[in-house]
């Protein structure tokens, strides 16, 4: 396709390929990119997945040694195979949302068994695997094998909005987002991998949701700032997680990570004595998710290490 029938379709979706400047968010990129370990070459298709998976709703810092500490002990799918759920999980330590965990064992035994041990290139093949969604499956395509494809986390969105159509937040997620990303992208598929991870760190470290640094960003045009950076009309809710649920699951899977074996369920109790029925709930939960199992004779256990469930 000529560029010029390509900017044209752009346009009639509300967006042009020059709508954000890519030679000066690359060169911005070039020169204050982080040095992220998993951005560094000779980083494997598989070890940029697990990347991915942790990173989701959790900040770098917290990613980074766990990550480098999974790097080495599962460098290939079929270590992590191998390995038990109850191992994966106990790796995972307080990274949050431990299912991501479980989900990532099952596809490592899915990338083991069927695709010899190697991550597939192919969007469609990545969105059939175990916890692999949208996202992720087109973070791997691109960030792992180069390929010209939209990337569209919270943070890109938040940068086409304000830059492209001049709103503070992006609102809900829409089927828009992936073609109106697409249509941002350079010509050529390496510059577009690279423009995709660009656009990523624009929003991860100068145009943030509480406070853009509109003084360091790199890009000449910008709607929101154009506009004089209207006001957000979306309500923040505040994510509390002291006595959340969420809290008490982890209460809960803290006493059978640093357990030997399946344990009583008074262990259980007094690790969250608050509200016995929020730590029944949490236990249910648990429970429901695969996270743990209960032996037949009435124990606890982390996923795998309870023997015949009851």
């Amino acid at each position: 396709m000529q560029a010029s029938t390509r900017n044209k379709r752009s346009e009639r979706r509300g967006t042009s390929t020059d709508a954000i400047d890519a030679e000066a968010l690359l060169s911005w990129y070039a020169d204050t990119a982080r040095d992220l370990p998993w951005r560094h070459a000779g980083v494997t298709a598989w070890q940029i997945l697990m990347s991915e998976i942790m990173l989701q709703q959790t900040p770098v810092v917290r990613v980074e040694p766990i990550w480098r500490e999974w790097v080495a002990r599962w460098p290939v799918p079929s270590a992590m195979a191998a390995s038990s759920q109850a191992e994966v999980l106990r790796a995972w330590g307080k990274l949050g949302y431990p299912r991501r965990a479980l989900r990532l064992h099952e596809c490592a035994r899915v990338l083991a068994a069927e695709h010899g041990d190697e991550v597939p290139t192919e969007v469609d093949v990545l969105l059939g695997l175990p916890g692999i969604g949208a996202y992720t499956a087109r973070a791997v395509a691109c960030f792992a094998y180069g390929q010209r494809v939209p990337v569209v986390d919270t943070n890109v969105r938040r940068v086409v909005a304000r830059a492209v159509h001049g709103r503070a937040e992006a609102g809900n997620p829409s089927s828009r987002d992936l073609p109106e990303t697409e249509a941002l992208l350079p010509a050529r598929t390496d510059r577009a991998a690279v423009f995709s991870a660009a656009l990523m760190e624009l929003g991860a470290t100068v145009c943030t949701a509480r406070t853009p640094g509109c003084d360091r960003c790199p890009l000449p045009r910008c709607a929101w700032v154009s506009a004089g950076r209207p006001a957000s009309e979306v309500v923040r809710r505040v994510q509390k997680y002291e006595g959340t649920d969420r809290q008490a699951r982890g209460r809960l899977l803290d006493v059978l990570r640093d357990a030997s074996g399946p344990v009583e369920r008074v262990r259980l109790d007094l690790a969250w004595t608050r509200d016995p029925g929020q730590r029944d709930r949490a236990l249910d939960s648990l429970l429901v998710d695969g996270l743990i199992e209960q032996t037949s004779d009435g124990l606890f256990a982390l996923a795998g290490e309870g023997g015949a469930a009851g």
